[in-house]
């Protein structure tokens, strides 16, 4: 496997063909199932939303991506569109396609910072054992897909599929290789890496997809360590007919909170 393929900036950037179309080429080895993961079609379509915005101060606020359809190994065209453009918010909708077919639509919201102190508020990391003395996660168990090879596990707590009490999940996280830091995109991609928290009760595998995802961004523009885990916390916070409403966060080292992110499953059978 090359370099460039392994390596989550990389993949994640979309070469323009003109002012808002782009191609974004989906590697070999990155799939979870029949398609690429989630978080690597919408930090690959964020990242074309991000070429097309002219102002860099207006930075990732939040991301909401629908997956239609399984983006296979090869060439996808992205198209970005400005719904509208403020005087300090742009939003912005992105459309995936292969063939014929549109496989992912996303909606970005991208605005400066505003210089409100009295209005800023920072949540508190409940406390976890540091990842340099958490076991990591093997390469080779039965439930890891084929794209957690690029990523390095540390869990906290009851693995996939051990009949635990709780439908809740934790560990750290980070790319085995992202020349480009930890990013908005790259933190899209993130969130998304991780199994299902209901995993965790459930006693033996059994299919489910995303059909909706939405993550608010706390980076504020800087660029993590590639090198430097994250705090991965989830737990499912409803469920009915069928589907299931996932809650998750992204915490630094530090104890700071970058990223919350909430998916709606379905159980596929």
């Amino acid at each position: 496997m090359s370099e460039a393929s392994s390596d989550l900036s990389t993949i994640l950037e979309p070469q323009r063909r003109t002012a808002n179309t782009f191609e974004l080429e989906i590697p070999a080895g990155w799939a979870q199932g029949r398609g690429a993961f989630g978080g690597l079609v919408l930090g690959g379509m964020l990242r074309a939303i991000e070429r097309s915005e002219s102002d860099g101060e207006r930075l990732l606020r939040s991301i909401s991506g629908e997956l239609a359809g399984p983006v296979l190994v090869g060439p996808a065209r992205v198209t970005t569109e400005a719904v509208r453009r403020g005087s300090g918010v742009s939003t912005w909708t992105a459309k995936l396609e292969q063939g014929e077919g549109s496989l992912a639509v996303a909606t970005v919201v991208l605005a400066r910072s505003r210089d409100i102190q009295d209005r800023s508020w920072t949540p508190q990391m409940e406390p976890a054992p540091p990842w340099r003395e958490c076991t990591p996660m093997p390469a080779r168990l039965p439930f890891v897909p084929e794209f957690a090879q690029h990523l390095e596990y540390w869990p906290l707590g009851a693995l996939p599929f051990t009949g635990a009490a709780e439908p809740v999940s934790a560990g750290w996280i980070r790319p085995r290789a992202a020349a480009g830091g930890i990013g908005a995109a790259e933190l899209v991609a993130l969130a998304d890496a991780w199994w299902p928290a209901a995993f965790a009760i459930e006693s033996a595998p059994r299919p489910i997809a995303t059909v909706a995802f939405t993550m608010q961004c706390l980076l504020g523009g800087r660029v993590l360590p590639a090198d430097a885990p994250l705090l991965h916390r989830a737990r499912v916070v409803a469920s009915a007919q069928g589907y299931f409403v996932e809650m998750r966060e992204l915490w630094t080292e530090g104890g700071e909170l970058v990223a919350l992110n909430q998916q709606t499953f379905v159980w596929i059978r």
